[in-house]
């Protein structure tokens, strides 16, 4: 998408329309006066609250950096000066300050802006960091690359990062290697609302705090952590006054050398229902109204909330599960579990590995933990999964909320790569609930075993429950040919299962017999999938997960292996980062629902017949 056309530097600021008088460049920015900047700060915080109640996003972060983003484009040249967001859900200003602001009522759509920063729409947009802890070793790697300790170049990087994404290992990695070469130009902008989606933890938290109040170190005097490391430091400013922040990134660039600016700013920031919030002040919301905050419309219950709910029950019953988040008690549903057992809740920050490797510290001393983690978020901790826990045996519950296809947050947060990993883990075994009763029961069949499990659920509503109509060891048949056809064999994957089902339905009116499985446990495969493919002509699989190293393959690789010259089509999702949309439509796109299962189990069928006839 084009970057907006550099206007004459004399060229009227305001337009008769919003859009308009929001469409910007560096130039019109740099001769405004401080009135107007304020003026433009309500504007762009009117239009954030109006499109993302609309959109659905990430509301309270972007409220948050109005004035700060302001004064890095009144300081930086982007893109000659590269900033670097993490994570990049604060972008949204950034976006509207490089020319998107006509586009910013597609935010998030199927083939709409991005709700991060994105290479394909802009030359602003350097990196698509949307992983926290990130933005640090960017930094240093585009300093170096680029040849900017040649301060005869004049460029620099700025680097914007939160308190929360502080907590993260990789972030500390960077600033180590920073410290390394203080002569770089490098610019980090600590954005400080002292929270991420829960409030920042541990000692960094009680740093900043102390810096916050005046405090600099463990004496009266003292140097603060960063200058410790050798490097200098600035603020805390006020990052809701353009003139202040502008001043001191101002100074910080021409000092050119590694500079800290702390910004001290509020998350959600100029809207009521975001300040008022005390859980996590509105960081990511669906459609909602813009006046009250509230949703328009219940979305049903979430699979989110069937677990958390089901986590507290447990935890009544069992006093040795503990539970572990990375700074996200509430997006994944551990709220109702760490208000009933504050004890028993370990809230590490945006740090997996940690929450990885202490989970299996705490099945070595007895505990049952449970990690809560997105899908997209455990590839962060793949190493400790498999040498810290795995290869222990130990018996640590991973639950992995947004599993599958996400919707609108992309590429970057599609849950798509978990089962390709995880197959490969010995010991571990991979579950997919169907509906909300079996959640519950997988859920209790995890944390009861004797080794390591995964339970992977969607980003959605839980819809309604799908009785199974026999059990064959541990697989749930769903539906099955009348007459006892058995034509097609439709082994299902989770939630995915209602399509299968619907699917099934339209098959056999054209004549076509029918069995819905469902595996439960989905790898390692069960070996009782085996024996229901040998009474099957044709087999297709359905996952929301990659076909490369999925269930499907997994079961295809075991039929080789058990002599089966079965042929299974295997239905899932491309070895691609597939782009940003609602989950229904790149379900459908992708060949994931009812319509899709059922072109593909013709497809099978067609090419399972004539090896019939040869027989």
């Amino acid at each position: 998408m084009p970057v907006a056309e550099q206007a004459a530097p004399n060229a009227p600021v305001a337009r008769p329309d919003a859009e308009s008088r929001l469409d910007l460049d560096r130039s019109a920015l740099l001769a405004m006066g401080h009135g107007r900047l304020r003026a433009l700060a309500a504007e762009i915080r009117t239009m954030l609250v109006e499109q993302v109640c609309a959109s659905g996003g990430h509301l309270g972060v972007n409220l948050g950096v109005v004035e700060l983003s302001i004064a890095l484009h009144r300081v930086f040249d982007s893109p000659r000066d590269p900033i670097v967001f993490d994570t990049g859900h604060q972008s949204y200003v950034h976006k509207i300050l490089t020319g998107r602001a006509k586009e910013f009522g597609s935010l998030r759509r199927r083939h709409g802006l991005s709700g991060y920063p994105s290479r394909a729409e802009s030359v602003h947009d350097w990196v698509e960091n949307s992983h926290a802890s990130t933005a640090l070793s960017y930094a240093h790697g585009l300093a170096a690359g680029l040849g900017l300790h040649d301060h005869r170049a004049g460029r620099s990087v700025a680097a914007v990062i939160g308190d929360g994404a502080m907590t993260g290992g990789l972030a500390w990695e960077g600033l180590n290697n920073l410290a390394e070469r203080p002569e770089l130009p490098v610019v980090i902008v600590l954005n400080d609302n002292g929270r991420s989606y829960d409030p920042t933890i541990g000692g960094l938290a009680r740093h900043l705090a102390g810096l916050r109040a005046g405090r600099r170190g463990p004496g009266a005097d003292g140097p603060n952590v960063f200058e410790q490391l050798g490097l200098a430091y600035l603020g805390p400013v006020d990052g809701h006054d353009i003139p202040a922040t502008e001043a001191a990134l101002r100074k910080a660039r021409e000092m050119r050398q590694v500079v800290v600016v702390h910004t001290v700013t509020d998350k959600g920031r100029g809207w009521a229902p975001a300040e008022t919030d005390p859980a996590d002040r509105m960081h990511g919301i669906g459609v909602l109204d813009p006046v009250t905050g509230r949703p328009h419309a219940p979305a049903g219950t979430s699979w989110t909330e069937v677990f958390g709910r089901e986590m507290a029950e447990l935890g009544a019953e069992f006093e040795d599960i503990v539970c572990l988040s990375g700074a996200m008690r509430g997006p994944v549903g551990l709220a109702p579990f760490a208000e009933r057992f504050p004890e028993r809740f370990f809230d590490v920050g945006i740090a997996e590995q940690q929450a990885v490797c202490t989970a299996s510290g705490m099945a070595m001393a007895g505990s049952r933990p449970v990690v809560a983690v997105y899908a997209t978020f455990l590839t962060r901790a793949l190493d400790q999964v498999l040498m810290d826990v795995a290869l222990h045996r130990m018996p640590v519950t991973f639950v992995l909320d947004r599993a599958g296809v996400t919707g609108p947050d992309g590429a970057s947060h599609h849950g798509m790569w978990d089962l390709g990993f995880l197959a490969q883990i010995p010991g571990l075994r991979v579950a997919a609930p169907r509906d909300a009763g079996q959640l519950k029961a997988l859920l209790r069949e995890a944390v009861t075993g004797t080794g390591p499990c995964v339970i992977r659920f969607p980003k959605a509503a839980a819809g309604p429950g799908i009785a199974r109509l026999k059990g064959i060891d541990g697989i749930d048949v769903l539906h099955h040919d009348e007459a006892g056809k058995r034509d097609v064999l439709l082994l299902a994957c989770g939630p995915l299962a209602a399509d299968a089902v619907e699917a099934a339905r339209r098959l056999e009116a054209r004549g076509v017999g029918v069995t819905v499985a469902d595996p439960r446990w989905v790898l390692p495969v069960p070996e009782a999938a085996l024996d229901l493919v040998r009474s099957h002509g044709s087999v297709v699989t359905v996952e929301d997960g990659c076909r490369v190293g999925g269930f499907g393959a997994a079961l295809a690789l075991a039929c080789v292996d058990a002599g089966l010259p079965h042929r299974i089509r295997v239905l899932g999702l491309p070895r691609e980062f597939i782009e940003h949309g609602s989950r229904g439509e790149l379900l459908a796109a992708h060949g994931l629902d009812a319509p899709g299962i059922v072109r593909a189990s013709l497809d099978a069928l067609a090419l399972a017949r004539p090896a019939e006839r040869t027989r």
